[in-house]
């Protein structure tokens, strides 16, 4: 591999708003989610059934425990998803990188 196509690695930060219009269905899905998962429950601080009562409690939580942003660079060719972070805030648009504007 020469130095023209060696892998680079890129820091891609995004905001995205969305506005949840059926808060059921979205927390049905994270509860969906959640039961399907390989979960070993016994090295876990809670249970299932707490955590499904923590999803139905919270959409904020449901709506980051659905959203896949494994997925950004799919169908983009030569992109590897590596990791990443992704969290939900309700309310208005605030700016984390600059924490002197919250």
């Amino acid at each position: 591999m020469d130095e023209l196509s060696a892998p680079v690695t890129v820091q891609l930060y995004c905001r995205v708003e969305v506005v949840v219009t059926d808060p059921a269905a979205v927390t049905g899905r994270a509860i969906a989610d959640l039961r399907a998962a390989d979960i070993d429950w016994s090295a876990e601080d809670d249970d299932l059934e707490t955590a499904v009562e923590d999803l139905r409690s919270d959409l904020v939580t449901s709506l980051a425990a659905v959203v896949d942003i494994g997925r950004l660079g799919d169908g983009v060719p030569g992109v590897e998803f590596r990791g990443g972070l992704c969290w939900a805030e309700q309310g208005p648009a605030r700016d984390p990188f600059r924490p002197d504007r919250h």
